[in-house]
């Protein structure tokens, strides 16, 4: 039977934190509450009235945002020898009762990771706001470009669980620490071609206030997920691989931009002198321009079909079984 702890960051979350500590299932071995910095002491909290022994609370001397929280709680479940972490948010929002949904698949072997779903079933939007139900929807978009898991949604769902064997390869020291976790995550277990599946959970929102201010970090988001996706391609399609994929984006954009700067020139140079473009002299810009999207096209085609499917925590495991046994005598 796998071992299965939960991490949950704790700030901010002192009116809900000890009731979603006692509704976690008895199949869960540890359970680990990192205090980040808390101005509500929930971590001293938790410490002074909840008496299962399952529980280890940890504290950070700096508030280090949501991503900093979940990485304290990986490495304490790595040091004690857990099989898989769930994380799961302390304020309410996040039914622990769905735990073993999320584990589950790890636990078949079908999965390296799994994270929670809103957007699965049309009954589970009911309560979700207006305003975040467009905006997910628009962040899956550019999300499945970034990371290049083309098959799920609702990137930014916290609600996630995943195998051991498959965190160790991680950087975890490099992880965002706030906001972007979820998606860096994403990215990171991209490139060592770990498979992600899609959980159906209903959204649930709380009485917390959430201080995430969409006008201020939409820019660095933006900023973020072009970084994830040149560095992504630039490891899978030009270092790690040179692949089919590869040729079509090279061929596509060197034509795209032969086009437009072909046309670009025409086009100046026709409003300089007067002189319109003859058809022969359109037709050569824009025939590269189309031969070009029609390559980026077949690329994001490649990058769909390539989605990581063969898990690869059972493999893993084994590996660290091997490594961490001691030598016969």
């Amino acid at each position: 039977m796998a071992k299965i702890a939960v991490t949950i960051p704790s700030y901010k979350v002192r009116a809900h934190v000890l009731d979603v500590i006692a509704r976690i299932p008895p199949q869960v071995q540890r359970i680990y509450v990192v205090d980040d910095k808390c101005p509500q002491d929930s971590g001293r909290l938790v410490q002074e009235q909840c008496h299962d022994p399952r529980v280890r609370v940890l504290f950070h001397e700096q508030n280090q945002g949501v991503g900093g929280a979940v990485s304290t709680g990986y490495r304490a479940a790595l040091e004690e020898g857990m099989d898989i972490v769930v994380k799961v948010d302390g304020d309410g929002q996040m039914d622990p009762a769905l735990i073993p949904h999320f584990t589950r698949p790890i636990e078949r072997g079908r999965a390296d990771y799994t994270k929670g779903n809103r957007f699965y079933r049309p009954e589970s939007l009911k309560g979700m706001p207006p305003i975040r139900l467009f905006g997910n929807a628009a962040l899956s978009f550019i999300n499945k470009l970034s990371t290049g898991y083309w098959s799920i949604m609702d990137p930014t769902n916290g609600y996630t669980a995943i195998h051991t064997a498959v965190l160790r390869e991680l950087p975890l020291h490099k992880l965002e620490q706030r906001y972007f976790f979820e998606t860096d995550m994403l990215y990171h277990l991209n490139t060592i071609r770990a498979v992600v599946h899609d959980v159906p959970m209903d959204a649930v929102y709380a009485d917390e206030e959430s201080s995430l201010k969409v006008s201020k970090v939409l820019p660095e988001f933006m900023l973020k997920h072009i970084n994830r996706f040149f560095k992504r391609y630039v490891y899978l399609y030009l270092l790690r691989d040179f692949n089919l994929g590869s040729l079509y984006s090279l061929l596509g954009v060197a034509l795209c931009v032969l086009g437009v700067l072909f046309g670009g020139w025409h086009w100046l140079r026709s409003l300089s002198t007067g002189a319109p473009a003859t058809s022969g002299t359109v037709m050569l810009a824009a025939l590269p321009l189309m031969i070009g999207i029609q390559f980026i096209i077949a690329f994001l085609h490649h990058d769909v079909e390539h989605v990581p499917t063969e898990p690869l925590s059972n493999d893993l495991a084994e590996l660290d079984d091997d490594r961490f046994s001691p030598p016969k005598a």
